[in-house]
């Protein structure tokens, strides 16, 4: 057992409420096991010990996310989040396989963000979005979609309404929802660029695509 792993699991299994996880995990379709603890209270719990983090980032993550219970993953995602600086290149194909892993919205918008800003300090790996946004795995396709998600005016535009282009006949959900909230997103920043490109291409978009990114225009 990782020693970080470890820590988190002892400061996180006293708030355990049985309730509580029966109701998330109703919520997430029964997909996954909770202990049944809040974010609010989850982040006072570990916030600490995530700011005193010292080690190897990406085997601590790995460890929590080979946990049963789902709040192990987002304390993962939140470490990841809090150190992302000290990532690079080398932890892409970590970070990749941990979106493959026990995949579903809440863990992959997380780590979407976090490889996100290993792309933003390292722009030479836009090339590998561009193979992501082509895989089989629909998350990973979601990853390409949402990881300009805080880039605001660096937002690399033109890639963006290139990757929802590509995925505009798509008939799944999640990457049909990741379509509207990227384009939502930018339109904060550029609602012009937004309004025109679904202006010009909104009829090949679904309808919750379109929705979604018209929201605030």
């Amino acid at each position: 057992m990782n020693d970080f792993a470890h820590q988190v699991e002892l400061l996180l299994e006293p708030l355990a409420d049985p309730g509580k996880a029966c109701r998330m995990a109703a919520y997430m379709k029964g997909k996954f096991a909770f202990l049944g603890i809040q974010t609010p209270p989850r982040r006072q719990a570990t916030l600490p010990l995530i700011r005193a983090f010292h080690g190897n980032l990406i085997e601590a993550a790995q460890a929590l996310w080979a946990l049963p219970q789902r709040e192990y993953q987002y304390v993962a995602i939140d470490l990841l989040r809090h150190h992302g600086k000290s990532l690079g290149s080398e932890h892409l194909p970590v970070l990749e396989e941990l979106v493959r892993c026990n995949s579903w919205w809440d863990t992959v918008d997380g780590l979407a963000v976090t490889i996100g800003g290993i792309v933003f300090r390292q722009p030479e790996l836009a090339c590998r979005m561009d193979i992501l946004i082509t895989s089989p795995d629909l998350w990973l396709r979601r990853v390409a979609l949402l990881h300009q998600l805080e880039w605001k005016e660096r937002t690399d535009q033109a890639r963006l309404f290139d990757y929802c282009r590509q995925c505009a006949n798509e008939k799944d959900f999640f990457i049909r929802k990741a379509i509207g909230w990227a384009l939502r997103q930018y339109a904060r920043t550029n609602p012009e660029a937004v309004r025109s490109f679904l202006a010009t291409h909104g009829k090949n978009l679904s309808g919750l695509s379109f929705r979604e990114a018209s929201k605030h225009l």
